[in-house]
């Protein structure tokens, strides 16, 4: 991305952009099930902390993650294997930073609609149902955080969660937000503007976000600002 912004455009051969594509597609689906993960963590760790340590523990936790990897390789490759497939006859200009599906197909002179097909029944698993398991997860942990009868208590019981919550909404409104704006021109630079939010600033605030829970990040920002 650094190299195309620096030189007004870039090359690339057909397989290392299709690399690109899954590599790219292997890490946001990744990140999709994560923070479900993460999620639940939080469900049960507000909503069920009694049960908490027998639940979630280490060894549980290195099985989901690997869990999730083993299911977005396969899933990812489905998709890549099917865009390969496909000639691309109509120009060899990308209209975007990285080789991204849309673009993608927006150059190819083949029938999409298999791939579009694709897409889209495999987009349920991987965004559809871990948004509802987060909707509800949240829903159950805003009415536990409500019951709570102090405010200090509230306050301390949703600082827990504020940062994943954080990132939730900056990934998931940007990546939704892509795919329902319409496929027209006007758009196409509000779509590439939009792509830098899940690509290159929820990687970048991740460890901003989440080391702000830390007292000795507070601590040295602080020390850093008065200075």
């Amino acid at each position: 991305m650094l190299n195309v912004l620096l030189n007004d455009g870039g090359k690339i051969s057909f397989n290392g952009c299709i690399t690109q594509f899954y590599f790219f597609g292997f890490s946001e689906t990744y990140e999709c099930f994560l923070l479900t993960l993460m999620c639940y963590d939080r469900y049960l760790a507000i909503c069920k902390p009694l049960h908490y340590p027998a639940i979630m523990n280490n060894q549980v936790c290195l099985k989901l993650v690997a869990m999730c990897c083993i299911i977005c390789l396969p899933v990812v490759l489905v998709d890549t294997i099917s865009l390969s497939q496909l000639q691309f006859c109509r120009s060899n200009i990308i209209d975007h930073f990285f080789c991204d599906l849309g673009p993608l197909l927006e150059i190819s002179c083949s029938d999409t609609y298999i791939v579009k097909l694709e897409v889209l029944l495999l987009s349920t698993p991987i965004v559809i149902i871990p948004s509802l398991i987060i909707i509800i997860s949240y829903a159950y942990i805003i009415s536990a955080i409500m019951k709570i009868q102090s405010k200090d208590g509230r306050q301390k019981t949703f600082s827990t969660c504020s940062s994943h919550l954080s990132v939730v909404i900056i990934f998931y409104g940007t990546l939704f937000s892509i795919y329902i704006i319409p496929s027209m021109d006007n758009f196409a630079n509000i779509k590439k503007t939009l792509s830098l939010a899940y690509t290159v600033v929820t990687p970048l605030l991740n460890p901003i976000i989440y080391g702000l829970r830390s007292q000795e990040i507070k601590k040295a920002l602080k020390m850093f600002c008065l200075s």
